[in-house]
Formats: structure tokens, C-alpha cells, sequence
């Protein structure tokens, strides 16, 4: 016999202090009785009080044991005593599942999680019957199927519900949970179990990063050896040709003879690119090829499926269209702008006279030069050096012999722009409203004043190419500006990725701000990331598409690429295989249920035979009234 929730001395202690307390209150409700009399008129005052005598011996000394048997059979139960070797009695094991993606690779006709369920079947029917067992996934994250469960229903349902997962497997992550739940909720640590194909990062392979506890059992999953899969695939838009997609491809052998794979890129279901990948053991090579489009479309790459794993065999991505802007200016004297918006790539200039003004035009942005028509624009506008009395921003004077010496450079607008004591024969100076953004200031005053809002709005006082802009570098770049700030989309670039779930670190501009940073999920939720450096890191264990918003940077993740372990664990010093198989009955039996109702009947019968009862059936019986009223003197 052996107590489950108490040691020995905590029992004595407790049973001690509560037979204390019984027995002084038994005395105390025997030493003073209450009795009850027909009258008070005999009572008589007496000067001194009467002496009370100690009382040397128990009245109902049979009612004080019974009280106490009672006691110490609740105490019992309290502290669940059981009946058996404490040595066999029920333990807490954590069943710890490989949901890696590699589970999914098949060997004959199952699936490699087939075999690693029958086997987590296996491990639970051969230990006691009282046992609980822990069912815990691990994957990039260890997720928790079952609490400690003894129900074998439940167990085996959290088994059969088990399936491979998306992201590679974090083995130290999911032994470190294993520890951290036997140490807090199990009652006797068991065994921690792991049950899978075990293979791991390479850097977590390393000597010393995976520390088995001394508890461990290792019940290996053997899958298929050889196989080349995809290990990345990324795109993004050449510098020299916004119209040119450079792609970068990468294959990975993962088996120990060499391999010679085809791989071939189509775009838009057309091939564009084709590749062998002569690999040898371990080894890991990649291909970069450009191709030029200006559509949309999906740009797939794939591996022919000639192994038991072929959920890395195919990357997809879709490539968004080449934003091109239409810009309308509207000059009496277009040459003078034309080699301006010729050179601002992204943008499809058309020039045309002043007479031509289309104010129905409500897409694109329209440059009106040197004049105001009579209605406003629809769509976003710059206006060039307009007519005072009719300018959008308010005129408050025109000056003569400007120097233009003051940019706004913590604002798109303004960024990039550092040219100072720019001459300006004449210009006007504006009296900007709230919540305009002044972007250049001379000394008399806003010379350049943007309008937020929709439409947008920036108005010059002056024509820069007339003026001393006109074999400034700030020219260009200040329209350039100017269209990016109102189509900020004709300007992004894009990076695409195909890669797994997990941590993904992205190495950031060096101008990038990080307080306008943002990373989003496909349906807009935010991601929470950090940054250290030039390094943003952020991670998700769902597959799916990631969007990293950087400025006019825009970097899509479709992490929707598995990636089998480059190494499969094989640990030394620890238990391997299934465990011998426990003897069917139970290694102990509770008693605590008899032990409460013994007690309860204890006190019941106590009260019956010693309590009020007890008074009311002897008064019932005719017992003689001096049993029970005395006389008040």
C-alpha cells in the first residue's frame, strides 16, 4: 500500500492536527450543558459564582472514537491510499509525432505517417493500462493533440488524426515542450517517445545541439534514401530592364548516389528556361536565366516526379504585370518637357496642345503647363508656373530672383533632392492651406505646394526648365518624385519567393525606414516581425503567402515549398525500439472511494447514536423527564 497524493509524514501531520482539534472540541461541547426546565422563578442570585471541576474522565468516550475512525478514514481517502507497489504504479509518457513534411513520402503503398501512427498504436497498447500518454505533433512548432490522457478512445483518436505537416521539423524545440510538460503536469514522468523519420536541419544536426533526455525512446521510421527536390525559387526584376525577370533556381540531392535531373521553368503554361542539374550526394547547385515580359502570369517550375516525395518536385509563382502610367501633358511648348518624362521609366507620356484639355480624363496624371482650364482635373495633376488668379494653391505675391534653398527630404517628395541656391528669375510664392505639404522653400516663402487627397495635387511657381533647373539632376528627379508619390505602383519592385514556412529573415534597403514597414498574410492580418540591423525576421508555421511591404518594395513570400531535413537523426545511448509489452491487469487499485463512504457512514452513525437524535427517540420512548430536564437548582 502506498498514498497517492500525500507522503507519510504529511499524513501523520495532518491526521495529528485535525484529532487535536476534534478531541478539544468534544470537551469543550461536554463541559457545559444546556438544559432545559419548565420555570425560572426558583432561580435565586447567588453572590459567588459556583467552581467548575475539571472532569477526569470521558462521558461518551465510544462517540470520540468513532469521530476519530471516521476522521482517519477520510484522511485516507483524501490521500488516495492504494493497494499495490508504488514501484508499478501508472506514469505520464509524451507521445511525440513527426508531422514534417517528409511523412508524407511513401514507401510501398502507405505513407510514412501510416507507419509512424500503427507504430504510436503499438507503443501505447503495451503499457499499463493505467498509464497516461501525452500526444504531442511536432513540426517547426510543437503542437499538443491530447493532454495527459488515460482513455485509450482518446489517445488512439488523437493518433489516427495525426497528418503531415508544411514546415520542417524543430526536434530540440519539441523535446524541450516534451520536459517542460512532464515537469509541470505529470504526475510520475514517464517516457518521452518520439516516433518518426527524425531527419533535421543540418544546423541543428550539429554536435551538441540535440540533447535527448535520459527519459528518451527513440522508435524510428525508415523512408526511402534517395531523392531531389526543389529547394528554392526566387524572382525579381533587373536592374538594367524593368521589362526582364531575372529567376534564380535551386535543387537539392538528398540521397547518397549522384543524380542528373532535368528541371524546366514555363511561364504562362509556355517553357522559357530548361535546366539539368548534374548533383552529386548532399550537394546542392542553382540556375539563374533572365526572359522579358510585361504580363501577368504564373511561372511555374518543376522537377519530374521520380521518387517517393514529390511535394518539392513543383514551385508556382504568379507574376504580377508591369504597371505603366499614363501621363498627359498638356504644353504649348512640349519639347521643353518631353526628354523630362521621356526618362522616368514606368510612365507613357503623350503631349498635347492646350486646346485639347479633356476634363472627362480620370486616369493617369495630367501636367498642365503654363495655363488653368476652366474646370479642375478629375485625376491627379501637376501644375507648371500656373496663372496667379487662377492657380488651385492661393498666390501670395510674385517675387523676382528667387534662390530656391530649402527641400523637404524626409518626404517622398523631397527625397533624394539637395540642390541649394537654385536662381529662379521669377516665382510665385503660395499661401498653402492646412494639411498641404510645402516641398521647396525660398526665402520669401512655399514655392512648391503638393495637395494630399483624391485627386492629388502638386503645383510648381515657376517652370524648371526655364528656370536654373534645367541641367540640374534635381529636375528629373523631382518629377520622378512626384509620379511615384501619386502612383506609388508604377515604381515598385517586386521580389517573389517560393520557399517553406518558418523563420524567414529578408535583408532590408539600406535607406529603409522601418517605421513604415509592414508584413501581411494573403487576407491582410498582420504579422508580427523584428528587425535587427537590415534584417527583418518574421515567422509563420502555416503554409501560404507572406507580403513584406518596404516603401516602394514589395517582397512576396509563397511559402508553400517543403523542405525535407537535410540529415536523418540517429542518436546513441538512448532506448530505441518498442517496449516490452505490461502485464494486463492493473500495477495498483484504488481504495479511496470505499475509505470516503466508510467514513461518511462513520459520522452518520455517530450522530445517530450520540446527537440530537438520539435525544428526540429516547424523549419518543418515555424515557423519564429527569434524563433530559434538570432542575435549576
Amino acid at each position: 500500500m502506498f498514498f497517492l497524493n500525500l507522503s507519510l509524514p504529511e499524513f501523520l501531520a495532518v491526521l495529528g492536527s485535525l484529532s487535536s482539534v476534534v478531541v478539544a472540541l468534544y470537551l469543550l461541547d461536554r463541559l457545559r450543558k444546556h438544559h432545559t426546565v419548565p420555570t425560572l422563578r426558583f432561580f435565586a442570585a447567588i453572590e459567588k459564582p459556583p467552581v467548575l471541576k475539571h472532569r477526569r474522565k470521558l462521558q461518551q468516550p465510544w462517540s470520540l472514537l468513532l469521530q476519530l475512525i471516521s476522521l482517519l478514514l477520510l484522511l485516507l481517502a483524501i490521500a488516495q491510499l492504494r493497494l499495490g507497489s508504488p514501484a508499478r504504479y501508472s506514469r505520464d509518457h509524451v507521445l511525440i509525432l513527426d508531422v514534417s513534411p517528409w511523412m508524407a513520402a511513401r514507401l510501398g503503398p502507405n505513407r510514412l505517417i501510416d507507419q509512424a501512427r500503427l507504430a504510436a498504436r503499438n507503443y501505447v497498447n503495451a503499457l499499463p493500462l493505467a498509464d497516461r500518454v501525452m500526444v504531442l505533433r511536432a513540426g517547426v512548432l510543437a503542437t499538443p493533440a491530447l493532454l495527459f490522457e488515460s482513455d485509450r478512445k482518446k489517445i488512439q483518436q488523437a493518433i489516427n488524426q495525426t497528418q503531415p505537416g508544411a514546415a520542417s521539423l524543430n526536434l530540440q524545440g519539441a523535446l524541450d515542450f516534451a520536459q517542460q510538460a512532464q515537469r509541470v503536469q505529470a504526475q510520475r514522468p514517464g517516457e518521452i517517445v518520439f516516433i518518426g523519420a527524425a531527419r533535421i536541419p543540418s544546423n541543428e544536426a550539429e554536435a551538441g545541439r540535440l540533447d535527448p533526455p535520459s527519459n528518451f525512446r527513440f522508435i524510428p521510421i525508415a523512408g526511402p534514401t534517395e531523392h531531389v527536390g526543389l529547394r528554392k525559387i526566387s524572382v525579381h526584376r533587373a536592374m538594367d530592364d524593368p521589362d526582364t525577370w531575372e529567376v534564380f533556381l535551386a535543387a537539392k540531392n538528398y540521397g547518397a548516389v549522384p543524380r542528373s535531373v532535368p528541371a524546366v521553368v514555363n511561364f504562362g503554361g509556355a517553357p522559357v528556361a530548361t535546366h539539368r542539374f548534374d548533383l552529386k550526394p548532399g550537394v546542392e547547385e542553382s540556375y539563374s536565366f533572365r526572359f522579358k515580359t510585361r504580363a501577368a502570369g504564373w511561372l511555374e517550375a518543376r522537377l519530374p516526379p521520380q521518387d517517393s516525395f514529390r511535394q518539392d518536385s513543383r514551385a508556382v509563382l504568379e507574376l504580377p504585370p508591369r504597371g505603366i502610367v499614363p501621363v498627359t501633358v498638356y504644353s504649348s511648348e512640349p519639347d521643353l518637357l518631353r526628354p523630362v518624362f521621356n526618362a522616368i521609366p514606368g510612365i507613357q507620356p503623350n503631349f498635347l496642345p492646350p486646346g485639347k484639355y479633356d476634363p472627362k480624363v480620370r486616369t493617369g496624371i495630367v501636367v498642365l503647363d503654363n495655363f488653368a482650364p476652366p474646370s479642375l482635373p478629375a485625376t491627379d495633376s501637376i501644375w507648371l508656373n500656373p496663372p496667379a488668379d487662377k492657380s488651385p494653391i492661393p498666390v501670395r505675391n510674385i517675387e523676382a530672383s528667387v534662390k530656391l534653398n530649402q527641400w523637404l527630404a524626409d518626404h517622398p517628395l523631397g527625397a533624394g533632392l539637395r540642390a541649394r541656391d537654385i536662381e529662379i528669375p521669377s516665382a510665385e510664392i503660395f499661401r498653402p492651406a492646412p494639411g498641404d505639404i510645402t516641398v521647396a522653400r525660398a526665402e520669401a516663402g512655399p514655392v512648391i505646394v503638393a495637395r494630399p487627397g483624391t485627386p492629388k495635387m502638386v503645383v510648381l511657381g515657376f517652370h524648371p526648365i526655364r528656370s536654373g533647373m534645367k541641367y540640374q539632376l534635381t529636375t528629373p528627379l523631382l518629377f520622378a518624385n512626384i509620379v511615384r508619390w501619386m502612383a506609388p505602383d508604377a515604381f515598385r519592385s517586386w521580389e517573389l519567393t517560393a520557399g517553406a514556412a518558418g523563420t524567414v529573415d529578408v535583408e532590408l534597403e539600406p535607406e529603409t525606414d522601418p517605421n513604415n514597414v509592414r508584413v501581411q498574410t494573403e487576407d491582410g492580418a498582420s504579422l508580427p516581425f523584428t528587425i535587427e540591423g537590415k534584417t527583418l525576421r518574421f515567422f509563420t508555421a502555416d503554409p501560404g503567402i507572406v507580403r513584406v511591404l518596404a516603401g516602394d518594395r514589395e517582397l512576396v513570400y509563397s511559402l508553400t515549398l517543403p523542405q525535407p531535413g537535410d540529415t536523418v537523426w540517429q542518436p546513441s545511448h538512448v532506448k530505441v525500439g518498442l517496449p516490452g509489452r505490461a502485464p494486463a491487469g492493473p500495477a495498483s487499485r484504488d481504495i479511496w472511494q470505499w475509505l470516503a463512504i466508510a467514513g461518511a457512514i462513520g459520522l452518520f452513525a455517530d450522530w445517530i447514536l450520540y446527537g440530537r437524535i438520539d435525544q428526540r427517540i429516547r424523549a419518543a420512548k418515555g424515557a423519564p423527564p429527569s434524563e433530559f430536564l434538570r432542575k435549576a437548582s
